[in-house]
């Protein structure tokens, strides 16, 4: 029997202050978050669509049942630093307090991927799968409405779920994907409290079943100017930078000089600011000038590109 230590990293229950705040610091992602908190609240408590359609459209009966028949997947493809993992761990917050249920997420640990023996990534991956369905089946009421949640992420999704059209797949590896495949199937066929969110920077490396399984796939995306802004402004006019300072820093991070590609999110809180702040600390206040010089400084993380060899 496979411990739920060795499934998932650190077991999270929502609603939960610090996953609430750490949601609300993910600025410019606000269309991202809405649409990937409509798409969980229908998928693990899907009393909330009859409710609105008794409101709505009482007459609408097909198109409901095209969005209550999807499966219970949901893909989130982006960049590195796009934001997208940091999403994927806080979004449930939301979902918990807007249907008044508890949820629990179970990050999917590195180590399912295996050491090599036949047979232990499938085994590995078809636990996970038992380990959240059986999860699931507690908290699924007679009524329709959920008394709870689940929620299995899959990070770094790539790296368990590649197509198995690739001729160069090991046997195992198929096999792996095979168990992922049946344990969305068998999550949706249950019609359980229950959904799968997988993150990955190489969308296209999926396998196709995996992908016409998703009942969304969203893209994230570098930020623009408008959203390097809303990232940036509230920060450095706290430490006394102008409007015009600030826009002139936010241009900076942006595509310039022939490269085609500006600052990740993660570039922007994880290294900017705080390179802007510690160059500071702790004799001088920051200054514009020497912040300038930071940014110029600093150079956005490069795109991932995917290997064609």
């Amino acid at each position: 029997m496979i411990s739920t230590e060795e499934l998932f990293e650190q077991v999270v229950v929502y609603p939960d202050f610090e996953y609430k705040e750490r949601l609300s610091e993910l600025i410019g992602l606000e269309d991202h978050k809405s649409r990937l908190s409509k798409i969980l609240s229908l998928l693990v408590n899907p009393s909330g669509l009859d409710l609105w359609q008794k409101q709505y459209h009482p007459s609408a009966v097909t198109i409901l049942n095209y969005i209550l028949k999807r499966p219970p997947l949901v893909v989130l493809e982006g960049d590195v630093g796009s934001g997208k993992s940091e999403l994927a761990l806080t979004i449930a917050d939301t979902v918990a307090r807007q249907e008044n249920i508890e949820i629990n997420l179970f990050p999917l640990s590195l180590s399912t991927r295996g050491e090599g023996r036949v047979g232990q990534m499938t085994q590995l991956v078809s636990a996970a799968f038992e380990h959240t369905l059986q999860h699931a089946e507690k908290l699924k009421n007679q009524s329709g409405s959920s008394r709870g949640a689940v929620i299995l992420l899959v990070d770094e999704a790539d790296a368990l779920t590649q197509s198995r059209e690739n001729s160069q797949m090991h046997h195992e590896d198929k096999a792996g994907v095979n168990a992922f495949i049946r344990g969305i199937d068998r999550l949706g066929n249950g019609k359980l409290p229950a959904a799968v969110i997988m993150c990955t920077n190489r969308v296209s490396s999926l396998d196709p079943a995996i992908k016409r399984r998703a009942a969304d796939i969203l893209k994230f995306d570098r930020p623009n100017d408008a959203e390097r802004k809303l990232v940036l402004e509230k920060p450095l006019k706290e430490v006394g930078l102008t409007t015009d300072q600030i826009s002139e820093i936010v241009k900076l991070t942006g595509p310039k000089n022939g490269r085609d590609f500006g600052f990740t999110f993660s570039d922007l809180v994880q290294r900017l600011l705080p390179t802007i702040v510690l160059d500071a600390y702790p004799d001088t206040a920051i200054m514009f000038d020497r912040a300038l010089e930071i940014t110029k400084s600093l150079a956005p993380t490069p795109p991932f590109k995917e290997s064609h060899g």
